[in-house]
């Protein structure tokens, strides 16, 4: 059984009653995302769009490939949110990419009012991806680099 797009999950569901959920989760069990791995669906989709490979955007990251593998797939969870906004600078992710993958994590968006958000955010609208380039603008203006804490 395939994968429905969302298109097509949209549209069931328009012609699915209350009564009928269970049918139509059993019917669609390959199309609904597991809410506890939706974080790591949602990174797989972007690298591979990218043309990233985990073990690259690792180690851009300045991650061991073993513990970016465990925070992706939520195997290990961490209250930094820098350990992911890395992951996000390493897949060449933009603003809205980098938001909705913090989103997914649990943690906050990037706000434009947070003078260390606005720099990364600035970071990521002229793509720049190179980790030590986003700590000289962060450090250039004195805040908290985003290398290495974990």
């Amino acid at each position: 059984m395939t994968e429905k797009s969302t298109e097509e999950m949209n549209s069931l569901l328009e012609n699915t009653s209350p009564d009928k959920i269970g049918d139509f989760y059993d019917e669609n069990r390959n199309s609904i995302i597991d809410p506890d791995k939706e974080f790591y669906y949602y990174m797989r989709k972007i690298l591979d769009e990218k043309g990233k490979k985990l073990k690259d955007v690792y180690s851009f990251a300045g991650f061991s490939e073993s513990y970016g593998s465990q925070i992706l797939r939520m195997e290990k969870h961490t209250p930094n949110r820098d350990v992911i906004i890395r992951l996000c600078i390493a897949g060449h992710f933009n603003v809205n990419e980098t938001n909705k993958a913090l989103k997914l994590y649990g943690c906050n968006e990037l706000y434009s009012k947070d003078k260390r958000d606005a720099c990364l955010i600035i970071a990521l609208h002229n793509r720049k991806y190179d980790m030590a380039d986003v700590d000289d603008m962060l450090a250039g203006q004195g805040l908290k680099i985003l290398s290495k804490d974990e």
